[in-house]
């Protein structure tokens, strides 16, 4: 399945470097997502503001947004005190260090992205994977999308550079309150022939890596009850209302050249480089307000 259409568009920057690039998801959601629809006319079932105490639908004027910082007590926040905290768009995914590639838990690895070239950034693009390989490091970066922003790392995947979006560092909680064995063969009490025992049956159980070998089995098997059922010509029509397309955020500036400079030795400036940043921040800010219109209409519709 072909990755599809780029659903962001900027920059890998570190240092005075600039990559053009363009982000398309790299992962599938698996599962089976049941709509829920009205059994006498079939028409598709959304969500009502419920007051939960009153149980009485209200006005989407009468709703805030409160924090609760305590049982049942909150702060409430205005929309003019979130949107002056909103993380600003940049169309950066800027690293931050590079670091050894297995020194990352697996655990904080959330969401993957494949990152490719634009805008004659190939050649740029093909030097950073290469020097990730050769040195064994990924880069460690933060990015915004949708207003929203993330902690990332920057790996190389075959001819690929894959984005994967992290779980900040208080979002992954600690191992205290674990019932854990003691780390190592002693401190685990684990006897030699058990362990040799172990690492026989591990070895006969080893192959290689197919990820087609692994499936959804519950969602299969639902397909297979659909799919029995559209033969079988059990089938109800549902009338979708119509839904605005999302806007594209705004394109990168290119900046190959500052990077062929950059790569010279010195040769570009910091002078040079706040020349442009006025129309970075041009850029930055349309993309943020078509960004914000975007998520703001999805919010709409997921809530009516």
């Amino acid at each position: 399945m072909a990755a599809g259409r780029t659903l962001w568009k900027g920059a890998i920057t570190f240092g005075l470097v600039h990559i053009p690039v363009g982000l398309h998801t790299a992962s599938i959601e698996q599962g089976v997502d049941f709509d829920w629809l009205d059994k006498r006319s079939m028409d598709p079932v959304g969500y009502k503001r419920i007051n939960k105490r009153t149980g009485k639908e209200i006005d989407k004027d009468n709703i805030v947004k409160g924090v609760e910082y305590e049982d049942g007590k909150y702060v409430v926040i205005s929309p003019d005190e979130i949107e002056a905290v909103y993380p600003r768009t940049t169309q950066t995914i800027e690293i931050q260090r590079f670091i050894d590639a297995d020194e990352i838990p697996f655990v904080y690895l959330e969401r993957p992205y494949y990152v490719a070239p634009i805008n004659k950034g190939q050649k740029v693009y093909a030097l950073l994977r290469e020097v990730l390989v050769k040195t064994g490091k990924v880069g460690l970066a933060k990015v915004v999308i949708a207003t929203k922003q993330h902690l990332a790392v920057l790996v190389p995947s075959g001819q690929a550079l894959v984005l994967n979006l992290m779980r900040w560092g208080d979002e992954v909680k600690p191992l205290e309150g674990l019932d854990l064995p003691a780390a190592g063969v002693k401190g685990a009490r684990i006897t030699s022939a058990e362990m040799k025992m172990a690492e026989q049956l591990v070895k006969d159980m080893s192959g290689k890596w197919s990820p087609g070998d692994f499936k959804d089995e519950f969602k299969h098997a639902v397909m297979k009850i659909v799919d029995r059922k559209v033969k079988a010509g059990d089938t109800e029509t549902v009338i979708e209302p119509e839904e605005e397309a999302p806007s594209e955020s705004a394109e990168v500036i290119d900046l190959t050249e500052l990077l062929k400079r950059s790569l010279k030795g010195g040769g570009a400036s910091k002078a040079g480089a706040k020349k442009k940043a006025p129309a970075r921040k041009a850029a930055a800010k349309s993309a943020t307000r078509s960004a914000r219109k975007t998520t703001a209409a999805d919010k709409e519709r997921k809530a009516a």
